[in-house]
Formats: structure tokens, sequence, C-alpha cells
């Protein structure tokens, strides 16, 4: 347990509650501190979920996927659809009815996301695996594509998303308003984290990612089809970008074909200050952003725009390769 701990670099971890802070005397009230950090820490969470995806394609396949918006907005369009099928669940005020609502919509939301991210990896990324300018080039034109689709199916308009019914409305702990969608993204997002955390580091096929990633023909050697699993974790990123649609969906309570690609620009940030390939690195990244978003909102709203980007340039100068960086030594 000592030598682990040794081996922990945690000056990473401190970020964001360092973060949080140095922003409570800029906001001044502690009660506004707090509904804004719980709303960094969401909205964190939730970018999360979306990046989590990419870093795995991104980190350990080494493929430069820049359509991945549109698995976040497909996610998005079908949970429009199978809310919409839900009415009645949608409009009780328990919070339990309205889950048994959104698990639907979240699980149909991934199937579907994967399944057209099987399809995106085999005639759009399998050719070009290796060569990285055509990978930008052909998964932006994937994208653009996927975004025509989507107005075919669903129409070009925004439609919206609303909350159900018993998920709208805040807690007040004590001065401080929380808003009860918010404590479930977070809730959704830890679990998200713990998952991938066991799987990649307490599993076998987790032992393989890794293994495969820093010697590919001496796992092949071993009889274990890499190219497989490569195409497994970029199902299972498609499909985390679709679950990561229908919380930024519901986030912003409606949706539009080009959500994904807006939302893009964050999840880059994300993954280059965590460092490529690393889910812990994900995490403190998606948090700070989440967190650097909301504070500046309310302290200085005129530069929010430029924080995001202004913070990772910070990491970058301590930490050229991100806070934890897994794949940059291969």
């Amino acid at each position: 347990m000592t030598t682990l701990a040794k081996d922990i670099d945690w000056k990473p971890l401190l970020l964001v509650p360092a973060l949080a802070l140095v922003a409570l005397p800029l906001v001044g009230s502690p009660s506004t501190w707090l509904t804004l950090t719980i709303a960094g820490l969401a909205m964190g969470m939730i970018v999360f979920i979306i990046a989590s995806g990419l870093t795995l394609v991104f980190g350990l396949m080494d493929v430069l996927n820049f359509g991945h918006g549109v698995f976040i907005a497909l996610g998005a369009f079908v949970a429009t659809s199978v809310l919409g099928a839900m009415g009645d669940w949608t409009q009780s005020t328990s919070i339990l009815t309205n889950l048994v609502a959104v698990l639907p919509a979240m699980v149909v939301a991934m199937l579907v996301a994967g399944a057209v991210g099987l399809a995106f990896e085999r005639f759009i990324v399998r050719p070009v695996y290796g060569q990285h300018l055509k990978q930008i080039l052909i998964t932006m034109g994937g994208m653009i594509i996927g975004e025509e689709l989507i107005k075919v199916i669903w129409g070009p308009a925004q439609i919206p998303l609303p909350l159900p019914e018993g998920l709208r409305g805040s807690w007040l702990w004590g001065d401080a308003a929380v808003e009860k969608y918010r404590v479930l993204a977070v809730i959704v997002g830890a679990l998200v984290f713990g998952l991938l955390a066991w799987t990649l580091a307490r599993t076998k096929i987790g032992l393989l990612i890794r293994a495969g990633v820093q010697d590919r023909e001496m796992v092949e050697s071993l009889g274990y089809r890499i190219r497989v699993l490569f195409v497994g974790i970029f199902v299972a990123g498609s499909a985390l970008a679709g679950l990561g649609g229908v919380m930024w969906g519901l986030y912003q309570q409606n949706v539009i074909p080009q959500m994904g690609a807006q939302v893009n620009v964050l999840i880059f940030i994300v993954i280059i200050i965590g460092g490529l390939g690393s889910t812990t690195g994900a995490l403190i990244g998606a948090l700070l952003v989440g967190l650097m978003a909301n504070y500046t909102g309310f302290v200085a709203p005129k530069v929010a725009l430029f924080s995001n980007i202004a913070l990772m340039v910070a990491i970058l100068l301590w930490r050229p390769q991100g806070v934890y960086p897994v794949a940059g030594s291969r």
C-alpha cells in the first residue's frame, strides 16, 4: 500500500479543489459559490462522459476521430424519440418514475450510437489507420454526412428535450439552490468513471488493452485478436458519446444536429489537459473545464469564452503532455 501511494502522482488531483478554493473569494457569497461549484461539477461530469469515449479511441487506438460529435448528436436525438414516447412516465412528479423513463433512453441511445460507431469504424476509419491527416479529413467528412442524415430523420430544426417533471427544480441546501438534474449528472459521471477505471485496471480485457497499446505484436503472438479488441473500444467509445449526448441534451433542454460539433472543442481541450488515453486525466480535465466555465461565467462573463483555452495553455506550460499522459511513449 505504501509503495502504491508513493507511485501515485497526487499533484493533478489537487487542481480541482485548488480551483474551487481560488474561486471562493472571487465569487464572494458562499451559497452562490456552492451553487456554481455543483453546476460546474455536473457540467464537467457530462463532458467527461462524452470525452471518455474519445480518449479511449484517441489515446489507445491512435485514431484522430474528429467525427466523434455525430455520436453525441445521435444519442441526443434518439433520446427525444424515446422520451417522447414515454410521456406518462416523464410527466410524473416522482423522481423514481422519471429515472425509469430516462434509463431506457440512455440504453437505446448507447445501443444506436454503438451500432453506428461499428459501421463508422469499418467503412470510414479502418482504411486510414496510421494516417493521421487522412483520419482528420475523412472523419470530419463522416460527421458532416452524419449530421445530414440526422436532419433527414428528425429534421433540421431545434427539438426540445425537456427534463422529466420530477427532475426539474432545485433542492435548497441552506441558501444555496442545487438543481436536481445536476446532482444526477454527477452521480452518472462518477459511475461511468468507476466502471471504466475498474475495467481498465482490474479485468483481463483492460490488461489486454493496455498490453496491446504497449506491444501489439507480442499480444497477437499469444493468440489474441487485438484488431477485434480495438473495434470493441471504438464501439464502446461511440456508445459513451451517445450516453453523453443524452445527458448534454437534457442539460441544454434542446437538441440540434450540430450540437456534437459544438461540443467537440470542449472535448479536445479536456483530452489535451488530461493526457492522451488517460481516463483519470480526462476526468480531471473535464471537472476543471466545467468549474472554470461556471466561475468565469459568473465573475467575468466577457472572458468566459476564452477561459478554458487559457486553462489548457496554463496546464500545458506546467505539463506539456497533460496531467496524466499514458500514450505518449508509444
